[in-house]
């Protein structure tokens, strides 16, 4: 198995059969994908594969199907042991049905806060703790810190993953806790070539410890994080990952 490394120069392109090979990569998009395209913005955010994306619509708080087992911790005994006003952020949070339970419990004064591109889809009444934000993660940013926050396979519909891990960082209380599930293998440069290990490196030079049976991203501690990557755009049709689902796969040069 060879190392995974940058590219040393501009990489090259196989010309797609249906272009000349001086058109066989848009300009603005010096990256090659499987299925030919690369997005980035709202462009993206209208593909089929992260819009319609199911993940987190049923799952619940603990049990089988349940955010305690994907994270590995549970998140409303974390959040009962905080001295006062706990807070817990989830990003990619589908239906927030594990948040509300959580927020149906915790004290008055806690804080639940659930982003999500599309939001619930059958709206229930919230309790007084749980606020509901519907926008694009990678474009929201909290006004405060949380005690925890996690992101339960959302980031395989995330263009740029690692923008969003670095950014996360400094949204976690100082002693608190970041949970996020992590695809190494939709970490690509810009020639397509693998950039997973590389990114796994800079993670964890930057403080996270990654799980790779469980595909568990976790940082103790809010810190500012820069990662040494460029994000180039990301590929809707790059086809299921290890959850058998769909998903999309994020392009990088090297900062």
């Amino acid at each position: 198995m060879t190392a995974e490394q940058p590219p040393s120069g501009p990489p090259s392109y196989a010309p797609s059969p249906s272009r000349s090979p001086a058109s066989a990569v848009p300009s603005r998009s010096p990256a090659v994908s499987p299925s030919g395209r690369l997005l980035t913005g709202e462009d993206l955010e209208r593909s089929s594969v992260v819009a319609n994306n199911t993940m987190n619509r049923g799952r619940g708080l603990s049990g089988v199907n349940s955010y305690a087992r994907e994270l590995g911790v549970e998140p409303l005994a974390l959040l009962l042991a905080r001295p006062a006003a706990p807070s817990w952020l989830d990003l990619c949070s589908g239906e927030g049905r594990a948040l509300h339970e959580a927020a149906s419990v915790l004290p008055a004064d806690a804080v639940v806060t659930g982003v999500d591109l599309v939001g619930a889809l059958v709206p229930v009444p919230a309790p007084p703790a749980l606020e509901r934000v519907v926008a694009s993660v990678a474009r929201w940013t909290p006004e405060r810190t949380y005690d925890l926050v996690t992101c339960v396979h959302g980031l395989h519909y995330v263009g740029d993953q690692l923008g969003l891990l670095a950014r996360a960082a400094s949204w976690v209380a100082d002693d608190g806790l970041l949970v996020a599930h992590v695809d190494p293998d939709s970490i690509r440069w810009a020639d397509g070539a693998p950039a997973g290990r590389v990114a796994v490196r800079a993670l964890r030079a930057a403080g996270y410890a990654y799980a790779p049976r469980h595909h568990r991203l976790v940082l103790r501690g809010g810190r500012t994080v820069t990662l040494p990557f460029r994000y180039l755009g990301a590929d809707p049709g790059a086809g299921p990952n290890y959850t058998g689902q769909p998903a999309v796969a994020s392009f990088y040069a090297p900062a």
